[in-house]
């Protein structure tokens, strides 16, 4: 049973090793390399000697055991400098190797020499093979060498704990549970059991113990990266946390962005400093939220950052996050240059677009005007009809059952003085006779419509608003278009007449009716809205009813001013 016991224990040190051949990467420190050779060489040593049938085969089994013993505690403390981040000298090691390389000379002493055993006898129990030993001076320094490795161990680990934030609390836990668990197997396993050594189940228990500790390095390592080129530059900041928001780690860089990761202790949460949750802990939330929030900006001493968010790999394993910090700050301020640029730039543009645009609109209003001036009859037409047709289109705006853009709107009241420019083809005799029409004039007369349509298309043929000026051409060629199809130049009826000329059209009747003519006196306010009213539905579009009689009111006042104005003056 008891070499059964020491078969097992190889056998899982063995296994634990090729687990860590297939975990291995460059940067693992050397002496868990070492650490999980000599393993497996002592435990087979313990094999050796439980199989042992002669005092010669125990002996040197006893010391196949010893090149474990006297350099694996080695591993460890060198394991335990590392991982605390304690610089020593090269002689400090020099001299741990040459202290444990006198003992295993003593070791090997055995048999030719009393030095390390005094007297050694051999015998079989039960099967397995038991050495008896009585212990010579060497052997004392071998008890002063475990002690005062495992002494400097502890103090290191002890202050690590106290002192550095920045080593792993479970690395640390992990390495003072290898270190107990292997001082006391030696020590105290004798007291337990005489049957068989401890030894070989601690050092099983320390492999699993160091394959942990290897696990975690692989998440705490921020220089095992694809860019391990730029961190060795310093030029990129680099910061780590666990799915749980603990802290793992940063470099130099990271913590001159972020001089608080300074004041973080590793595996404990990020979220209580006041500014990493501001900023690093709230952009991994973004993330979290959406992967394609990735990228944030921030701002510090005259430079700004870039901040990459995503996932911390541990090979194809997603671990937690890492931010990677890049200064940004030439880009940004080149992007702010070229923005503000283009802002200028589009200010002038739409100040010149404007100017150009009050232009083109002053332009057309003088042609409206001037053509006004050649018929005595309508002074003032356009600029009335202009201010009916927004009246109408306000009430028109708040209950939109014809669902007219903002945009379409503005047109309609644009486009309002170019209704009659067509007049600028009717011969003057025509236009300007102080009395009715005979009928042969006043098919003339009609031929504005058409002939304003003509005007309209090309003066704003090249124009960059296509619908503008098929709206302004609508009201030009359709306003006198009546609902019941009797109107002219194309006879439409109904809703194939365009809405702008329907709306138009009531604005233009409107102002011929209540306005002075030289064949006519103005109607009162009552006899133009009697007629507008009767002819809904025949001459205009009785869905229009309800916005004019909205409107009617303000349409009122309009006329009460201008005709308070005219009395004034």
């Amino acid at each position: 049973m008891v070499a059964l016991y020491y078969d097992i224990m190889f056998a899982a040190t063995v296994v634990l090793a090729i687990i860590y051949a297939y975990m291995h990467h460059k940067h693992f420190d050397v002496n868990f390399s070492l650490m999980f050779a000599f393993a497996p060489i002592q435990n087979l040593g313990y094999c050796f000697l439980a199989r042992s049938q002669s005092l010669e085969a125990a002996l040197m089994a006893t010391k196949v055991i010893y090149i474990g013993a006297a350099f694996n505690l080695i591993f460890l403390l060198l394991i335990i400098f590392e991982l605390c981040h304690f610089k020593y000298w090269k002689i400090t090691r020099a001299s741990y190797f040459i202290f444990s390389s006198v003992i295993f000379f003593g070791v090997l002493s055995i048999g030719y020499s009393d030095v390390y055993y005094k007297d050694v006898t051999f015998e079989i129990i039960n099967g397995t093979g038991v050495l008896h030993k009585e212990y010579g001076p060497f052997h004392l320094l071998f008890y002063v060498m475990m002690i005062g490795y495992a002494l400097d161990g502890l103090a290191a680990l002890i202050y690590s704990y106290i002192k550095k934030k920045s080593v792993s609390r479970k690395t640390i836990y992990l390495l003072f549970t290898s270190l107990i668990v292997t001082l006391f197997s030696f020590f105290f396993g004798r007291m337990i059991t005489e049957r068989f050594e401890l030894t070989p189940a601690a050092f099983v228990i320390d492999e699993i113990i160091y394959l942990c500790v290897i696990y975690r390095i692989c998440l705490y390592d921020i220089t095992d990266t694809a860019m391990e080129s730029m961190i060795e530059k310093g030029t990129t900041g680099f910061v780590s946390f666990d799915f749980k928001l603990n802290y793992l780690g940063s470099n130099t860089t990271a913590r001159t962005v972020f001089p608080e990761l300074g004041s973080l202790t590793v595996d404990k949460t990020a979220t209580k400093n006041e500014t990493i949750n501001k900023y690093c802990i709230k952009w991994i939330d973004e993330f979290r939220k959406n992967e394609t929030h990735d990228k944030f900006h921030y701002e510090k001493n005259d430079k700004i950052y870039l901040v990459d968010v995503n996932y911390l790999f541990d090979g194809k394993r997603k671990r937690g996050y890492q931010l990677v910090i890049t200064d940004d700050t030439k880009d940004q301020k080149y992007i702010s240059l070229l923005n503000k640029f283009n802002t200028s730039l589009k200010e002038q543009v739409n100040r010149k677009t404007n100017h150009i645009i009050e232009m083109h609109n002053n332009l057309i209003m003088s042609m409206a005007m001037m053509v006004e001036s050649r018929d005595n009859s309508t002074g003032g037409h356009i600029r009335r009809t202009s201010e009916c047709v927004r009246i109408l289109i306000d009430e028109i705006k708040k209950d939109n059952v014809f669902n007219l853009s903002d945009a379409f709107c503005k047109n309609i009241i644009k486009a309002a003085p170019m209704h009659d420019l067509g007049k600028i083809a009717v011969d003057d005799v025509i236009l300007r006779k102080p009395g009715r029409f005979e009928p042969e004039e006043f098919e003339k007369m009609k031929k504005h419509a058409e002939e304003g349509a003509k005007i309209v298309r090309e003066i704003l043929k090249n124009t960059d608003d296509a619908t503008f000026r098929i709206i302004a051409e609508n009201v030009a060629h359709y306003h006198h278009e009546r609902w019941d199809g009797s109107g002219y130049p194309k006879g439409l009826k109904g809703e194939h007449i365009p809405i702008e000329a329907r709306i138009m059209a009531i604005a233009d009747v409107y102002d011929a009716l209540v306005s002075k003519r030289v064949y006519k006196d103005s109607m009162s306010f009552e006899q133009a809205d009697s007629i507008i009213m009767e002819n809904m539905g025949r001459h205009f579009d009785k869905k229009l009813e309800p916005f004019y009689v909205a409107a009617r009111p303000k349409l009122e006042a309009y006329y009460r001013s201008l005709n308070e104005s005219e009395e004034k003056a």
